[in-house]
């Protein structure tokens, strides 16, 4: 869709995504150093909505990064029936990137492997990984992109929570277990709804997967309506699960690999305390909790302040 098929109200929104996207993508590659001077970024395209917009970003951010920086564009054609191989080369052809189609036969060994009606995602992407990590090496990329969101982001701690019993997400950024590649993910910030408006007005070229865009019940579309449902009857609770995400505290949790509780003692000759400090306030389960989700923290403190005060004129 070109801005002259768009109406005034459309390129006023196109304009103000595309600089809401840009500067989460920004933030995201600043805050934790995704990209560096003289890197060459493989951003690996499906054909997909989120990989369109990543590159779409990047291609922006690189007329205005402070530091410079190549990008390749990389497509693996995994021969999956009816897959229009002429779309991505017309596309990445008409924005004048370098890029790379690679051909591999993934979809043939997934459908061999996988019986039919359980869920392929799994098998799928790790071929795929294994395939794009070695190019990368062979063309000397320095950072590997990909197009995962915030929303892929907080799915993958749920799934993990329920299905697996771990807490464990994507990183937006992470060094592959053999340690030869950094892959990034610059869309980390960015939320799935405004990725797809986006994609929507720019009108990419989008290619559906067939190989597993059939499968209804995957338990991850089980999760994002979970989290649909839970954004629209308590706005701002996604925000706050990604916040969360970013502030771990392993001396709170339970996970013994993490913190050492085994070896954790009193000092006793720690001084004592008189006043009790806003720090040491213990969690009440009758904090008093708004509609919006937040806690009040001055009844908090007040309840707090109340139950020391009984506790310490009680006599039994």
């Amino acid at each position: 869709m070109s801005d002259e098929t768009l109406s005034k109200k459309q390129i006023t929104r196109l304009n103000k995504l595309q600089k809401k996207l840009r500067r989460e993508v920004g933030s995201a590659i600043a805050d934790y150093n995704m990209i560096e001077e003289g890197d060459t970024v493989m951003c690996c395209l499906s054909g997909g909505k989120d990989s369109y917009a990543m590159l779409d970003i990047l291609l922006n951010l690189q007329q205005r990064a402070p530091v410079s920086f190549n990008l390749v564009a990389v497509n693996l054609d995994q021969k999956q029936p009816g897959f229009p191989e002429d779309i991505l080369p017309a596309y990445l052809d008409s924005l004048n990137v370098p890029y790379h189609i690679l051909e591999k036969d993934t979809y043939s060994i997934v459908k061999d492997k996988i019986p039919e009606g359980k869920t392929t995602c799994s098998l799928c992407s790790r071929l795929r990984r294994g395939t794009l990590y070695g190019f990368a090496q062979k063309i000397g990329a320095t950072k590997i992109a990909l197009g995962h969101h915030r929303d892929d982001i907080i799915e993958t701690l749920f799934l993990n929570m329920f299905y697996a019993g771990k807490q464990k997400a994507m990183p937006p950024k992470l060094l592959s277990d053999d340690g030869a590649n950094v892959v990034i993910r610059p869309l980390a910030y960015c939320r799935e709804k405004d990725i797809s408006e986006y994609a929507t007005l720019k009108a990419f070229p989008i290619i559906p997967c067939n190989l597993c865009g059939s499968q209804e019940n995957l338990k991850r579309a089980a999760v994002k309506e979970m989290l649909k449902s839970w954004d629209k009857q308590f706005p701002g609770r996604i925000e706050t699960i990604f916040t969360a995400m970013q502030n771990t505290s392993p001396s709170q949790g339970v996970d013994r690999e993490q913190f050492d509780f085994v070896s954790l003692k009193r000092d006793p000759d720690a001084p004592m305390k008189g006043d009790v400090a806003e720090a040491d306030l213990p969690a009440f389960d009758f904090l008093d909790i708004s509609n919006s989700g937040h806690i009040d923290l001055d009844a908090a403190k007040r309840s707090t302040a109340q139950q020391i005060d009984v506790v310490s004129t009680y006599t039994p």
